[in-house]
């Protein structure tokens, strides 16, 4: 629990004065919903924006692997974003603390839950490199540390309000997993406030669906 602790303090500690947007935050004053499921969990993440640079929300997040949910207060930051004459890059660091509880009859009893990481991606009109890490300490329900690349790029390039489409390929890593490296392709959507995503993990037979709607 105490490295979980560490962690929060380190993740938390002097960022909530950066000044710019962050897609992942959304405007000030601004509602986002986010769901999304991979090979072990599925969460949903409902969270407002008091300033342009972080947000704050609750998070429901159930593993279906070990029997437990995890309910969450998480906050995102916007740490740094680059600007170049054809791209841009941005570094957010998210925490979120709360309780681990047993689900389908699992027998533990509940527990203080404490997690934080980082996302990181680049990307240009038609190139995508992204990451993004988490480390949870879920109590006597266990700690575990996962991370993830992506690598992606758009068949072709839509102006303002247009669909846009972008194919891209996840791999993913959990040290303590029985699979420890997985392989997905993901195809992703969006349009306005709405973002889909839907692929299938290779490695491990089962299907990922990602969904964002920003009010």
């Amino acid at each position: 629990m105490m490295r979980g602790l560490a962690l929060l303090l380190l993740v938390t500690s002097g960022l909530i004065g950066q000044p710019t947007l962050a897609r992942p935050v959304s405007y000030a004053g601004g509602w986002t919903v986010v769901e999304e499921s991979d090979r072990q969990s599925s969460s949903l993440l409902v969270h407002y924006s008091p300033a342009s640079n972080w947000s704050i929300g609750p998070r429901v997040e159930v593993n279906r692997d070990a029997d437990y949910a995890l309910y969450s207060i998480n906050p995102t930051w916007l740490a740094k974003r680059w600007f170049g004459s054809d791209y841009q890059a941005n570094l957010y660091l998210h925490a979120g603390a709360g309780l681990a509880a047993g689900i389908n009859q699992n027998p533990l009893e509940d527990d203080f839950a404490i997690q934080g990481g980082v996302m990181a991606d680049w990307e240009t009109r038609s190139l995508f490199v992204g990451y993004r890490s988490r480390y949870l300490d879920a109590g006597r329900f266990g700690d575990q540390f996962s991370h993830a690349a992506r690598l992606g790029f758009a068949p072709y390039v839509g102006d303002t309000g247009d669909l846009h489409t972008w194919l891209m390929l996840e791999i993913d890593h959990r040290p303590e997993a029985k699979d420890t490296v997985t392989a997905a392709p993901v195809v992703r959507l969006f349009k306005g406030p709405l973002l889909l995503e839907a692929g299938y993990n290779l490695t491990a037979k089962q299907p990922l669906f990602n969904f964002t709607y920003r009010f």
